[in-house]
């Protein structure tokens, strides 16, 4: 297919920010006392934080403040922001067909955290749509963010080439009827 509309997820698609937010759940979860394991974070990724937090909350029979706890998350993670890096492959693609063709994003992170991203990296300018946790009320594996990013795009979804480095955002690309790429298959060792 020749895409009318290129869609990529932030983390870990854009920017290899992974490491620096699991350290920034390792900090909170164990502040907390709450069981959390590197595999399920990278399991849940595109799950934004407070819908996590609220899972762990119930879970381990915990009482907590999802959104309280999902800030100082966020917290953590910004005072570690200065160690982003872009994932050259996936930026690499979304150069090569700036003014080509739209482009957009769709991730579960946060307007204001993915901006800073987006920033930080040289980047900002680059998308036509950033459709974030905060604009969808169902979020991956549902297709929501993607759909919304066609959307704001003025692309049918069945037009679109996504960009995931997660088994949850892989689902929610097929869902939305877009052709899905895994960028796990492309990244350099």
């Amino acid at each position: 297919m020749d895409p009318a509309a290129l869609i990529f997820d932030f983390d870990g698609t854009l920017a290899d920010t992974m490491p620096l937010h699991w350290r920034a759940w390792q900090a909170v979860t164990r502040r907390h006392g709450l069981r959390f394991t590197e595999e399920r974070f990278y399991a849940l990724g595109g799950v934004p934080s407070r819908v996590i937090f609220a899972e762990l909350g119930r879970e381990q029979g915990v009482a907590l403040d999802p959104l309280a706890l999902s800030h100082e998350k966020e917290e953590a993670y910004l005072a570690q922001i200065h160690g982003i890096r872009p994932v050259p492959e996936v930026v690499e693609i979304a150069r090569a067909h700036r003014g080509r063709v739209p482009l957009g994003v769709a991730t579960g992170g946060t307007r204001a955290i993915v901006g800073l991203g987006l920033e930080r990296l040289g980047l900002r300018g680059w998308f036509g749509a950033l459709v974030t946790s905060e604009d969808v009320t169902r979020h991956k594996p549902a297709p929501d963010v993607f759909l919304e990013a066609a959307r704001r795009l003025g692309v049918a979804p069945a037009r679109c080439r996504a960009y995931e480095d997660t088994d949850l955002g892989m689902e929610a690309i097929r869902a939305a009827g877009m052709e899905a790429v895994d960028v796990r298959r492309m990244r350099r060792a």
